[in-house]
């Protein structure tokens, strides 16, 4: 595993097939928690090595770059296959060696439901060794853990949000963090027909966020959904009015 410092307890760690995943789906929210003071962590489960441009060590020091505007307090790789990633054992097995380490209270998946099969099973292998990372029979270096919540970033499926995370103070530096993939979305010759320009990604992205922003009364939002009940003690914290 590779890592952009060294491995420390975490409250929230996002989980996502590639690196500029997170930074698409749910940047903004992990910047605002660094912010709030909590540790949060990526863990990418490829390099990103079948992509059109770039290697697996030029997008590994841009996550690292990423890494450092998004306040991050950890980020590693697991280094499974790119494009040919599996639910198996072998890698549910290194994924519950990593949460184990990292002790996450919250863990951030992609949506179980996506075009890209990487992204769908990197939501099926992270569910299931968040689970197995908790039985005390699968034995490890680090003892048993399991996270108290998994939530799921919504961004690009079209389902309604469970909650969204207003991120209008962090939306400037999570597209920083984005762009600085210059492999993947700086103006270069190679697949120049298959990417859009930068510019045209911010519009993209704003336009999205603008949208889950405005269901919740803000300028950029980031929405997740969650598979339990949301549960409320106090009705006067609602969050979002009704007019």
């Amino acid at each position: 595993m590779t890592a952009a410092a060294t491995p420390v307890e975490l409250d929230v760690l996002a989980i996502a097939a590639h690196p500029d995943d997170v930074e698409q789906t749910c940047g903004g929210t992990l910047i605002r928690m660094a912010e709030a003071g909590y540790r949060t962590g990526v863990l990418d489960l490829t390099a990103g090595e079948m992509g059109t441009r770039g290697d697996p060590e030029q997008r590994l020091r841009e996550a690292e770059a990423a890494a450092a505007l998004m306040g991050l307090a950890w980020r590693g790789n697991l280094r499974l296959p790119d494009g040919r990633l599996e639910n198996s054992f072998e890698a549910r097995l290194k994924l519950v060696e990593a949460i184990r380490r990292l002790r996450p209270r919250v863990v951030i998946l992609p949506y179980w439901e996506a075009r890209h099969p990487d992204h769908y099973r990197a939501c099926q292998i992270g569910y299931e060794a968040c689970f197995l990372a908790g039985l005390r029979k699968i034995e490890t270096d680090a003892p048993p853990h399991r996270p108290r919540n998994i939530v799921y970033a919504s961004l690009y499926a079209n389902v309604a949000p469970s909650f969204v995370v207003d991120i209008t103070a962090q939306f400037e530096r999570r597209m920083e963090a984005l762009l600085a993939y210059q492999s993947q979305y700086g103006l270069r010759e190679q697949g120049s027909g298959l990417f859009p320009t930068p510019e045209e990604i911010r519009e993209r992205l704003a336009a999205i966020a603008r949208f889950y922003g405005n269901l919740i009364g803000v300028r950029y939002g980031e929405p997740f959904v969650v598979k339990e009940t949301l549960r409320i003690d106090d009705l006067m914290s609602l969050g979002s009015p009704s007019f």
